[in-house]
């Protein structure tokens, strides 16, 4: 048997080609949309790709099962379950083949055992994998986002991100009854997920690429509980807020929407072609780091730094039914971005380079940053002066400690509560170290707020410097 993991960084997120060397057959489990790099990576490995298919239905990246399986000429596999309300609704169209728990899948010489492991979601398939070459005992299962290295997949998402009220208590129980099931296997079974650390799908992942069955049960928090109500409490306790693009997702990869809303990403912009973009509201997001764009940059663009959080920012803050134009500092980092927005379902029309700031120099100019010191000055004096100081943190990052006299708005609502707040009053934005708040202090300039500051350094500076938090814990 041959087991390779494709790891994307900045999704978090895993793939597996599991193929038989015997006979070159190899099925792909949950291929992200560079649907071709799988295509390559089975040619390097002489298998011929039979069969294509997912544990479940993607919140946080766009599925490319359905063009693998078209470019691969393989059979696509899908899962059976969900009901009416959360099944595929291209199954039919794209000629899929339906699992259900309990059926088994021969590829070569290795054996694919079905498991229905609803809870994150309720179509949820996890494979149980067998190399019946050397034994007809398993040695593994592709988890998906059901059991995670030290954590459990989120119960919370169909109501939060896609809006199904009253949802998650109920996917949180089945998830417990899914745990259940892993009683019955070896202690030495190895657990390959589908998300790794960084990942939004649950609240607390290992940043080990695999472990076992044993191991997980000994430290996973997830499966101390004794009692379906502790488990409840504890799963559905502290979870991060849903970046709002995963609504986008879930539905696009329930429906089989992959419609390419943008442009081919290559057209080249010149000063004017970007000056006229920001005018017209184009989404225009430059990708400098923080420091780099407070010290100068072009009033209407947004602040994304590239990094490995890059495309659940982006997911967080930017629409799908506006353009999208890029600032980087080179060919090579526009080809990195296309691939990061592709990933999550977003087309860019075109990018330009930040050099070209040097021809709008009339338009250009800093973000105010402040220090811990003097915002904890301004802050006391705050009977005199008006000052809205806004954590753009998560809900929980919030509750176990804030400044005094904050606000909070999550990221990603902060576009949505604009209309609540004063564009001409002082406003100092803060996240924990200073990349979401320059993210949401650009958002709020390219909206026509006229006194916005910073605060870099975040919490970490705050604490750094001695400064009393308020916990809410």
């Amino acid at each position: 048997m041959l087991l390779e993991r494709y790891y994307d960084d900045t999704l978090a997120q895993a793939s597996y080609l599991i193929g038989c060397e015997q006979t070159r057959e190899a099925i792909i489990i949950d291929p992200n949309r560079d649907a071709h790099a799988y295509v390559v990576a089975a040619a390097a490995r002489r298998m011929r790709i039979r069969y294509v298919t997912e544990t479940h239905i993607h919140a946080d990246f766009l599925s490319g099962s359905r063009e693998l399986a078209r470019e691969a000429r393989a059979k696509l596999l899908l899962s059976g379950h969900g009901g009416a309300d959360w099944s595929y609704g291209y199954a039919a169209d794209a000629n899929a083949q339906l699992l259900r728990d309990g059926d088994t899948l021969m590829v070569g010489k290795v054996r694919l055992h079905v498991w229905h492991t609803p809870g994150h979601t309720p179509e949820h398939l996890a494979f149980l994998i067998t190399d019946t070459a050397i034994g007809d005992r398993p040695m593994g299962m592709v988890t998906g986002d059901f059991l995670f290295v030290g954590d459990v997949g989120r119960p919370d998402l169909l109501e939060k991100a896609a809006k199904i009220a009253g949802s998650m208590e109920t996917a949180a129980r089945q998830l417990f009854q899914s745990l259940r099931r892993l009683s019955s296997l070896p202690d030495y079974l190895q657990i390959w997920p589908g998300h790794g650390a960084g990942s939004a799908c649950g609240k607390a992942l290992g940043a080990v690429p695999q472990s076992t069955l044993g191991y997980e049960r000994l430290y996973n928090p997830a499966l101390q509980h004794a009692t379906e109500e502790a488990f409840v409490a504890w799963v559905l306790a502290d979870q991060p807020e849903p970046p709002p693009y995963f609504a986008e997702m879930k539905r696009r990869n329930r429906d089989g929407d992959l419609e390419w809303r943008g442009g081919d990403g290559n057209s080249w912009m010149t000063a004017k072609d970007l000056e006229s973009a920001i005018a017209d509201k184009v989404q225009v997001i430059d990708v400098r780091s923080a420091t780099d764009f407070a010290r100068n940059h072009l009033p209407g663009t947004i602040n994304i730094p590239e990094s490995k959080s890059f495309t659940t920012y982006a997911g967080t803050v930017l629409r799908y039914d506006r353009p999208i134009v890029m600032m980087v500092k080179s060919p090579d980092q526009a080809l990195r971005i296309r691939r990061q927005l592709a990933m999550i379902g977003m087309d860019l029309v075109g990018w330009s380079s930040v050099e070209l700031m040097n021809e709008l120099k009339h338009h250009v100019r800093p973000l105010p940053l402040i220090e811990a010191g003097a915002l904890s000055e301004r802050i006391a004096a705050n009977g005199s002066v008006a000052l809205r100081v806004i954590d753009v943190r998560g809900r929980s990052e919030w509750n176990h400690g804030h400044l005094p006299k904050a606000t909070h708005i999550y990221l990603g609502d902060l576009a949505a509560d604009l209309v609540e707040l004063n564009r001409d009053e002082p406003i100092v934005v803060h996240c924990q170290t200073g990349t979401r708040s320059s993210i949401a202090a650009s958002l709020l300039t390219a909206r026509g707020f006229t006194n916005v500051t910073n605060f870099a350094g975040g919490v970490d500076a705050w604490q750094k410097a001695g400064l009393p938090l308020i916990d809410d814990a």
